[in-house]
């Protein structure tokens, strides 16, 4: 049995959703003729409380596309310094927006009213670039899947507004976030301009992610998919995938939020843990201990034919998903017993 933790972008279709997937009906998206396309951003806009969805293969790519219709060429944004959109997207900020930003430490990857306030710069200074955009991401990937409630997101929002400010989410894994909060998604639409969402990480699709904008935004979002190279054809199959895990596979996050609080009480006891992060929904993030390296503890796990990733200098990541069950945690959580280094 091979346990598989580096990613929740690792599951495979379910034969449910294969199935769906096979009987979609398909036909040119690019013309706007794909019914199970259609189906899928009306279903998306709806969910969110929103007028538009642009159906696209990436989250990195949704993510580039919403910074690029808020923003204008030597704009500045304001997100946290670990934030997806500027670690983890290669440089796209700088490369498809042509934008600078500004990074605030916040709490666990939240960042606050206050650090927003500061951050702000004088648009009469002509030194200094304009600031247009508060980028947010729900949950934070860099900080073991921490989140914000809606009362949070309305406060920022609120400022925001006031300042002149777009707000853009990230929300890779905005439905972990909400099964964890009780908050409904539908709320979230009024805090927003553009919203991200991934469909084939913890819902299990096989490909697939959707801008969530403002109805004036849609016609820019669709011209700059074409212009990344996001034009797909007859994608109905991949957004069938979509549609099925989202009338099917939000709730049973809660299930991977369970195993992952116990993957991180197994690690607690460790003898080469030397700390493990607060596990709010499916990510856990551990330090080994000084005189240990995530190279040896990754080794050791491979023994057992548990993978996971390095995710720092002596950080090591798990991710829990739809196709990790009670089995494999039991597994992972034996082997943590048996590992010595």
């Amino acid at each position: 049995m091979i346990v598989d933790l580096r990613s929740d972008t690792v599951t495979k279709p379910t034969p449910a959703m294969r199935e769906a997937m096979m009987q979609a009906p398909v036909g040119d998206d690019v013309f706007g003729e794909d019914p199970s396309v259609i189906e899928l951003e009306k279903k998306c806009a709806s969910l969110l409380g929103m007028d538009a969805a642009v159906f696209c293969p990436s989250g990195t790519m949704t993510n580039q596309i919403g910074i690029k219709i808020l923003t204008q060429p030597y704009d500045e944004l304001i997100c946290h310094k670990g934030a997806h959109i500027y670690k983890y997207e290669g440089g796209g900020l700088a490369g498809n927006s042509l934008v600078s930003v500004r990074l605030l430490e916040g709490d666990r990857g939240r960042i606050s009213v206050e650090e927003i306030e500061a951050n702000i710069n004088n648009v009469q200074d002509a030194h200094q670039p304009i600031t247009s955009v508060v980028a947010l991401e729900n949950t934070v990937v860099r900080e073991a899947g921490s989140y914000y409630t809606l009362n949070q997101v309305k406060t920022i929002s609120e400022f925001a507004r006031k300042h002149g400010l777009k707000m853009h989410l990230d929300g890779a894994r905005f439905f972990n976030a909400i099964i964890k909060t009780g908050d409904k998604a539908i709320d979230y639409g009024s805090y927003f301009d553009s919203i991200s969402i991934c469909l084939s990480k913890g819902l299990g699709a096989p490909v697939g992610s959707v801008l969530v904008c403002k109805k004036e935004l849609e016609p820019k979002a669709r011209r700059m998919r074409k212009a990344f190279g996001g034009g797909m054809r007859q994608a109905g199959f991949l957004a069938a995938a979509g549609t099925y895990a989202l009338n099917n596979h939000i709730t049973r996050l809660k299930e991977d939020h369970v195993r992952a609080a116990e993957l991180g009480k197994g690690l607690a006891n460790a003898s080469w843990v030397k700390s493990v992060m607060p596990v709010d929904t499916n990510i856990v993030i551990f330090s080994v201990t000084n005189q240990t390296t995530p190279e040896q503890i990754l080794n050791k796990l491979a023994e057992y034919q548990i993978k996971a990733i390095k995710f720092g200098a002596k950080e090591i990541r798990l991710v829990t998903h739809l196709d990790f069950d009670d089995a494999m945690l039991e597994k992972t959580i034996e082997a943590f017993k048996k590992i010595s280094i």
